[in-house]
């Protein structure tokens, strides 16, 4: 099945917009001098310029360097337009017009040049965005297991601390009990001991315990 071809109206616009500006700016070359294939090379360069800085805008976003060039590249063929248009004397033409035309081979190889290797700038904040590595969120940390705690065994009394009697005490009340014993008979109990003594009960159990 064939393909019917329908020509696009703005393709075709700008075929026949191209081919005119093509057309003004080689007259405008040739009226300054430039003879031969020069004269058709002049169009082409101003054509190619344009191209450039326009696609420069277009894949790395407005810029100084490819709008600036972009207006010189669209006042040189739009000058061209106008000047052909009746309002110079193209017999005749002034010196800076041959001055512009002579120097436009250098011109538009600095700005194609500029254009094609010049690196793009970018702000601070794009760099950053741009050069940031993004890092995978840590992995939750499992929740802790609950620990429970065995039940408290009760507590359980401590002994009781028996303190040392001093050996000089010991023979003191070895002398008391022994008294005690010619006296009565029996051997001295522990109140009695305390009594004699005048110590406190855990000592007097301390010291009956050595005098046994």
């Amino acid at each position: 099945m064939s393909r019917s071809i329908r020509p696009d109206a703005v393709l075709v616009q700008a075929v026949i917009a191209g081919a005119l500006s093509f057309a003004h700016l080689h007259d405008l070359a040739a009226a300054a001098g430039q003879d031969g294939w020069k004269a058709w090379a002049y169009p082409v360069s101003v054509d190619l310029l344009l191209v450039a800085a326009w696609r420069r805008l277009r894949a790395d976003g407005p810029s100084r360097l490819a709008w600036s060039w972009f207006l010189v590249a669209l006042v040189a063929s739009l000058g061209a337009n106008v000047a052909t248009a009746g309002f110079l004397d193209l017999a005749h033409p002034p010196a800076w017009l041959r001055f512009g035309v002579a120097g436009w081979p250098a011109l538009a190889f600095l700005g194609g040049t500029l254009l094609a290797h010049s690196a793009t700038v970018r702000s601070p904040a794009d760099t950053a965005a741009g050069d940031r590595v993004p890092v995978p969120p840590a992995p939750a940390a499992p929740a802790p297991e609950p620990v429970f705690a065995p039940d408290a065994a009760p507590a359980l009394p401590e002994a009781p601390t028996v303190p040392e009697a001093p050996a000089a005490l010991v023979e003191h009340a070895r002398k008391v009990a022994d008294d005690h014993r010619a006296r009565t008979g029996a051997s001295i109990d522990t109140d009695t001991l305390r009594a004699r003594l005048g110590v406190p009960a855990p000592m007097a159990d301390a010291i009956a315990a050595q005098l046994t």
